[in-house]
């Protein structure tokens, strides 16, 4: 039993959280007003498989900087609870798993090649590459975990017959929601395990910067993340529209006040705004789900927009 736990802590479960988060919803939304439920399941465990390979190639690739991290020290590499080996091959069997599950059971070539790009993006380019090397490591290296939604929009959009608009505009807009989002939401994280970051060598923007200047740049990408939540409404109803506005504005209050804490010299406390972002994106996509399952008419048709683009 605690070897079967230790191989899935490797896959870090509550990272693949996101994968629930971003997949559904862009399923749903690329085909508004339908759904297939056992197509979403089969996506959803193809995809499943293809970040847990990721992942743990990731701890693979980073056991020796878990080691002198507290936070990271209880790992199954660091404890040695499952080897390096059988790790990678652990994780390669779920790479070509993911594969082919997602071309042959979810019909998607191109949602199964998403997810071959997305883990070699995600240890050659960010684990490898920018981590250990720049403050912008997780802003570049977060889009790997963006790839959800096009992974989702691809095996709907693969099953429309021919000539049917595939609306890839829309898949690009959820990419940026979430691409924007991830800095504000880690570097909240970072700045509470600072000392961690630090003591690895690893070079994350609250390890460089000031805490200002940290807080500065967590407010700039939240206001990013709000406004591109905007432009999607034309596509979605009243439901996403509200949601977008609304916990919008939450979201975008605590990291403000983040900031003028941290200006001030007040005490703050960086995790609430890492959790708020966790249900933030929670809520916007919800509503999107929501939306989207009803079918309601959009905002688009409400006033007559075109938003048939690609």
């Amino acid at each position: 039993m605690e070897t079967i736990k230790a191989y899935i802590a490797l896959t870090k479960p509550r990272v693949i959280e996101l994968l629930l988060v971003a997949t559904i919803p862009a399923m749903l939304q690329a085909e508004r007003g339908e759904h297939n439920i056992i197509l979403i399941l089969l996506t959803v465990i193809g995809g499943w498989m293809g970040a847990a390979a990721a992942n743990t190639f990731n701890m693979v690739a980073d056991s020796d900087i878990d080691q002198r991290m507290g936070r990271t020290r209880a790992r199954p590499l660091v404890k040695h609870t499952v080897s390096n080996r059988d790790a990678s091959i652990f994780a390669w069997v779920l790479t070509v798993a993911s594969f082919l599950w997602l071309w042959l059971l979810c019909n998607s070539l191109t949602a199964a090649v998403f997810v071959m790009i997305t883990i070699a993006f995600y240890i050659f380019v960010y684990t490898k590459w920018l981590k250990r090397r720049t403050h912008m490591n997780i802003v570049w290296g977060g889009a790997a975990g963006c790839m959800p939604v096009a992974v989702g929009w691809a095996v709907i959009v693969d099953q429309f017959p021919e000539g049917q608009p595939q609306q890839w505009w829309q898949a690009i807009v959820l990419f940026l929601i979430i691409f924007f989002w991830t800095p504000p939401h880690t570097w909240a994280l970072a700045m509470k395990y600072r000392e961690d970051y630090k003591a690895a060598g690893v070079p994350m923007l609250p390890v460089v910067r000031t805490p200002v200047q940290v807080t500065r740049q967590i407010v700039w990408y939240s206001v990013a993340t709000v406004l591109v939540t905007f432009l999607l409404i034309p596509a979605a109803g009243w439901i996403y529209a509200a949601a977008a506005v609304l916990a919008g504005v939450a979201f975008l209050w605590m990291a403000i006040r983040l900031h003028l804490g941290i200006k001030n010299g007040a005490e703050v406390k960086p995790l609430k705004l890492f959790i708020l972002s966790n249900n933030y994106l929670a809520v916007l996509f919800l509503a999107l789900s929501v939306d989207a399952v009803l079918g309601i008419q959009t905002i688009g048709e409400m006033m007559g927009w075109n938003t048939t683009f690609f």
